[in-house]
């Protein structure tokens, strides 16, 4: 494990969730390590210090911290300014979206090891069902809150690159309307683009071309 006063994020390389607080970081410009670990082999260390054995977790100092939200609310208190809305209601609006959006991870995940057509289909119109939610919580942008870039739009950009990817390589074009529009200017972002491991694409897609599900006839 890797020692230093500066933060430590611990995570394996595809995870979703560690990429939200990468980000928040790189905004930030924040100097920090992270150690990407191999979850069907965790280190002993690992499994000492995260007390449910999952990823991310967060090593300030002596202290960890785990659940992806409550490390992205720190990061956030710690690094201000805050990329939260200054208003109460609007703040508690993006958080709920934000948990809102932790769930479209699963179904991106079960849309990805459908097994066959029917249920494939089954779940892209589960997942495009909540997302037509998200949309309509959507003003002008180019971001959820208009021209101001936040917490809630580091948190859907993990998801947008997924697909982006995704639709590239062959697979379904999810992303339509003002959801694509949103998505297309957090993907234009340095601190979106950068906070992924290198030649994270081609970690991507092995990862789905290596299981027999339908998306991996998909794609090209």
């Amino acid at each position: 494990m890797t020692t230093s006063s500066k933060p430590l994020l611990v995570s394996f390389n595809l995870c979703p969730y560690v990429q939200r607080s990468v980000i928040k970081l790189n905004h930030k410009q924040v100097d920090f390590d992270i150690e990407y670990i191999d979850l069907q082999n965790k280190p002993d260390w690992f499994l000492k210090i995260s007390p449910l054995g999952k990823v991310p977790v967060l090593k300030v100092d002596d202290t960890v911290i785990f659940e992806s939200a409550v490390i992205n609310e720190y990061l956030d208190e710690v690094n201000p300014p805050s990329l939260h809305p200054a208003d109460p209601l609007r703040k508690a609006h993006n958080r709920a979206w934000i948990e809102f959006g932790s769930g479209l991870f699963m179904e991106h995940y079960w849309l990805s090891v459908a097994q066959d057509e029917e249920t494939f289909n089954q779940k892209r119109q589960s997942l495009e069902q909540k997302l037509a939610q998200v949309e309509a919580q959507l003003g002008e942008g180019p971001y959820f809150n208009g021209d101001q870039f936040s917490l809630v739009d580091t948190a859907y950009a993990p998801l947008f690159m997924r697909l982006a990817l995704l639709e590239k390589a062959g697979g379904p074009s999810i992303l339509t309307g003002k959801i694509r529009n949103w998505s297309e200017a957090l993907l234009a972002r340095v601190e979106v683009q950068k906070s992924v491991p290198d030649h994270f694409e081609e970690l991507f897609l092995a990862y789905i071309q290596k299981s027999e599900t339908y998306l991996k006839t998909l794609l090209q």
